[in-house]
């Protein structure tokens, strides 16, 4: 049976590869972006729309959207989250930092509000957030993240235990380092904060973790699937990673 699913941050990325994932599938996929350009670039098979995911109005129009044309979601994945600064926590703007709380934390509150109300009226669905292993250790240099990414963790434990009663799960991802041009800007960016070279850094991340190498999208990908199909029918409340096993942080 084909199922609704909704992804935030869904145009490119992780959320692409997710959505794509869903809709190969079978599923009826809807994602909104706040880039104009991936939103225009994305497959017809999905239906994309233009929102930030800050912009409560823009989101509220979204998901009225999809209730009154799918009548519900079974699936909501909010993934939306952007990297924030890198450096020193002293050399860090409150701009910056509120910013990145805004996207990954605000987003996933309004996003998870909506399915919540959603999901509680049908007596089921599956909401997951993307963390990251930064939700899980005290990664330096990248404090906004972190906090975030923790915060990302401590609503998916506290809505499974609201929802759980309603028959709605609730789960986290928690990616490691994902092949990509997002993962190539951040290691410049703290290669660039660290002063040292970029290569260096990348090879950081990679001695960090037991399989000594970065994750795909793809491989993110087919953990929400997993999370989201009959198999996972008692798992919830869990921060699941994707990472090779992290064993260090610097």
């Amino acid at each position: 049976m084909s199922r609704r699913v909704v992804i935030t941050g869904g145009a490119s990325g992780l959320g692409l590869a997710m959505a794509q994932a869903f809709c190969d599938a079978g599923d009826r996929v809807a994602v909104c972006d706040a880039d104009h350009a991936a939103v225009a670039a994305v497959p017809p098979a999905l239906h994309a729309v233009q929102a930030d995911v800050t912009d409560a109005a823009a989101m509220a129009a979204f998901f009225a959207q999809i209730e009154a044309e799918w009548g519900g979601a079974d699936v909501v994945i909010s993934n939306a989250g952007i990297g924030g600064p890198a450096g020193p926590i002293e050399t860090l703007e409150v701009d910056d930092w509120r910013r990145c709380l805004s996207v990954n934390l605000d987003g996933a509150f309004l996003t998870c509000r909506w399915a919540a109300r959603v999901m509680r009226a049908q007596g089921a669905g599956v909401i997951l957030l993307t963390s990251s292993v930064s939700g899980l250790f005290g990664f330096p240099w990248r404090t906004p993240y972190v906090a975030a990414k923790w915060g990302i963790v401590g609503l998916t434990k506290a809505l499974a235990s609201e929802l759980g009663p309603a028959g709605v799960r609730v789960n986290a991802i928690c990616p490691g380092a994902v092949e990509g041009p997002r993962m190539g800007r951040v290691i410049a960016m703290e290669a660039q904060a660290q002063g040292r070279s970029e290569e260096d850094v990348r090879a950081g991340f990679t001695q960090g973790v037991a399989l000594r190498r970065f994750v795909t999208a793809d491989e993110v990908a087919a953990m929400a699937l997993f999370l989201a199909s009959p198999g996972a029918a008692s798992i919830s409340g869990q921060a699941m990673t994707v990472d090779g096993h992290t064993e260090r942080t610097t």
